[in-house]
């Protein structure tokens, strides 16, 4: 024979289970920075590449990287041997024009006086007032020019031309430099600007005023600005957008071509933050309930939740590990 039994319904999970104390927070709303991360350069307001204006053998090299110099402070010494003697071939060039030109000053006088004494013809006194229009341009002519070799000379001494500090030398002495060698650089380190490329898929949301954090490469926090410029074009090469941001951070701090983090906020959103997973009453009663959530970036020890959670909510901060779904728990507080 065979009989009919009613069946009973499933107990439901976590029935029968005495309640574990656990701790509770309340599920609060703090506003949430939404932000990129990228590398940022260092440099400065003013910088200049130290060329040659003429060439020559490099005789000497008076600073090194890294050294701070003084506006007008010799770097290097370009051997002037040849221009000095071209200055020495001018100086006597002016001497020979200087005499003629001095003697003619003195017959053109005598001309004119025999001129007026009627001793001499008209002739000869415009011959005379010819030379010496003609010995007085050479002369000026040859006084300009010494000027221009002294001035040239000044060429073969490279001097910085503002206070500032040394970059990278390329060169070395002995080798043959030309107006198109690079011999180092000179940067004023002050007045710096973080050089910062967004990718082109957010140039809808990049704008002058965004707020960014500096940090370096351990992630200390240098200091907070906001971006004062942002190119009109796309770089073609790396396909971003380049943008600029002031950094007073102190000199001892940064050197220009340093790379650093910069963190560009984008938006501060408010979104419920959380310490660990959340807790939801059923029925009256108290029970661990795992719960779907969508995790944005930290802050400080929590996780911003981006959907899933709702401000009141209550979440378990305490025996997680020992914690099922359905398992009934008793808030010690929170």
């Amino acid at each position: 024979m065979t009989g009919c039994q009613q069946q009973k319904p499933a107990a439901p999970a976590g029935a029968g289970m005495q309640g574990m104390p656990v701790r509770t927070v309340a599920v609060s709303m703090a506003p949430v920075a939404q932000a990129s991360e990228y590398v940022a350069t260092i440099k400065s307001r003013k910088s200049a590449t130290m060329q040659p204006q003429v060439d020559g053998r490099l005789t000497l090299i008076r600073v090194k990287s890294g050294d701070h110099v003084k506006a007008g402070q010799a770097l290097m010494q370009i051997d002037p041997e040849r221009q000095v003697a071209t200055v020495e071939s001018q100086k006597a060039t002016e001497r020979q024009k200087k005499a003629l030109y001095d003697y003619n000053v003195t017959e053109d006088e005598r001309q004119r006086k025999l001129f007026e004494a009627g001793i001499t013809s008209r002739a000869v006194y415009d011959q005379a007032e010819q030379s010496f229009a003609n010995t007085k341009a050479d002369y000026e002519a040859a006084v300009a020019q010494r000027k221009t070799a002294e001035e040239q000379l000044a060429y073969y001494t490279i001097r910085a031309p503002f206070a500032g500090v040394v970059g990278d030398i390329p060169v070395h002495v002995g080798d043959y430099v030309a107006p198109a060698t690079m011999l180092t650089t000179v940067d004023e380190n002050k007045d710096l600007e973080a050089y910062i490329y967004i990718p082109t898929e957010r140039s809808a949301e990049v704008h002058t005023g965004l707020d960014v954090e500096l940090m370096d490469n351990s992630g200390k926090l240098l200091e907070k600005t906001k971006i004062d410029f942002m190119s009109p074009q796309v770089d073609p090469t790396l396909q971003g957008i380049l943008v600029k941001a002031p950094v007073h951070t102190p000199l001892e701090t940064l050197r220009t071509a340093q790379m650093i983090k910069a963190r560009v906020i984008w938006s501060n959103t408010p979104m419920a933050v959380v310490p660990v997973l959340a807790v939801m009453r059923q029925g009256g009663h108290l029970l661990a309930m795992q719960t779907q959530v969508t995790l944005g970036d930290t802050v400080e020890n929590n996780y911003s939740v981006i959907a899933g959670l709702k401000a009141g909510d209550k979440v378990i901060v305490s025996g997680t590990q020992f914690l099922v779904n359905g398992m009934p728990v008793i808030p010690l507080g929170g």
